[in-house]
């Protein structure tokens, strides 16, 4: 836009007025390597004070009244005002997208979703705006959002476990609850036999805790206090299809207590591991989180606490950034119900329904 403006200025000078301006695409084959320019409309402005050529007037024609002189004038300095504010942002202000849009745009500000990751869905969201005459209906917008989002977003393909599944976090989001849902889908619903293995022995509610859901499941629980620990539970659990693994919250912002886990488990290829955080967690000590668990190898995310919160744009935030999958969302304590599988349909839907 600023290189327009230029050009229009060079050759129409200083006075010049911009009507319009949109971004087209010319070239490219099946919609790829398309060049995109700006189109821009100029005038110049009969106020600017300089002589313009007049053409022969029609004495049949009525002149125009004063009023709409004025009106006109009105109208070519608001889109001055737009037209310098858009080249002066590089973006779009809330109160130049349509209706429509400005609603969504409204509540992915209020989930907290980045600024630049916002620009990125509204642009999207205009492309498709405008091709459809700016007349669409709200489902073709929310399928637009959808697939705005989801362009962002790591691939994500449907959850299909390892044979152990670890996860891990800071202390208090519910890794063990999370754990017990996990477990009782596999027993319940696919029929798997399943075992737990924990090595959270700093909390002994823990351990309890684990026990109980073992019981009610009637499954195995081995507990490691070190690694041979840990390696000699594996052995005896060798026959089972699917092995949980719980394990200790602490303080990871200490990188000490991530290379302590490291020394307790066999991190192998067998393994999955699952980073479990909170969206009511802020986005500045979640990013803080993940890099110092970036020493461990993280398969996906497990968010929870949806129940607890009315901001979850964080778990975008983290998808993008990261560019990890989510693979499950947890909105409530209730074993095994509060527990689904995280498409990017989900995440949509879970970070608009929060916001509404």
């Amino acid at each position: 836009m600023n290189e327009a403006m230029s050009k229009v200025r060079s050759e129409m000078g200083q006075d010049a007025v911009i009507l319009n301006s949109k971004n087209v695409e010319t070239g490219g084959f099946l919609g790829f390597f398309a060049k995109n320019y700006v189109e821009v409309i100029a005038a110049i402005d009969p106020d600017a004070g300089k002589p313009v050529p007049k053409p022969p007037v029609n004495k049949t024609i009525n002149k125009i009244p004063a009023a709409d002189n004025l009106e006109m004038k009105k109208e070519i300095e608001e889109l001055r005002s737009v037209v310098e504010r858009i080249s002066s942002n590089n973006q779009v202000s809330v109160s130049e997208y349509p209706k429509a849009l400005e609603e969504i745009h409204a509540v992915l500000k209020s989930q907290e979703v980045k600024s630049e990751i916002r620009l990125q869905v509204m642009n999207g969201l205009l492309k498709n705006w405008y091709k459809s005459d700016e007349n669409a209906p709200e489902e073709d917008i929310y399928n637009w959002l959808k697939e705005a989002v989801g362009e962002l977003l790591p691939p994500h393909t449907p959850v299909k476990h390892k044979k152990y599944l670890n996860v891990f976090g800071p202390t208090g989001v519910g890794k063990t609850t999370t754990l017990a849902k996990i477990a009782a889908k596999a027993v319940v619903q696919e029929g798997k036999k399943v075992a737990f293995i924990t090595t959270d022995t700093y909390r002994i509610s823990a351990i309890e805790q684990l026990k109980t859901y073992a019981d009610i499941l009637n499954v195995p629980v081995e507990v490691a206090y070190s690694m041979e620990d840990f390696k000699k539970a594996k052995l005896k659990l060798a026959s089972y299809d699917f092995i949980l693994i719980d394990t200790a919250g602490r303080n990871f912002r200490n990188k000490l207590y991530v290379e302590q886990l490291k020394e307790l488990i066999d991190f192998e290829e067998e393994m999955e591991n699952h980073l479990v955080l909170s969206v009511t967690s802020k986005y500045s000590d979640m990013k803080s989180i993940i890099n110092q668990f970036n020493l461990i190898k993280i398969d996906s995310f497990i968010f929870t606490k949806f129940d607890e919160t009315g901001s979850t744009g964080s778990m975008i935030n983290a998808a993008h950034d990261f560019q990890k999958p989510v693979s499950y969302i947890t909105t409530g304590q209730n074993v095994p119900d509060d527990i689904i599988e995280a498409g990017k349909n989900e995440i949509v839907d879970f970070v608009l329904r929060s916001g509404t």
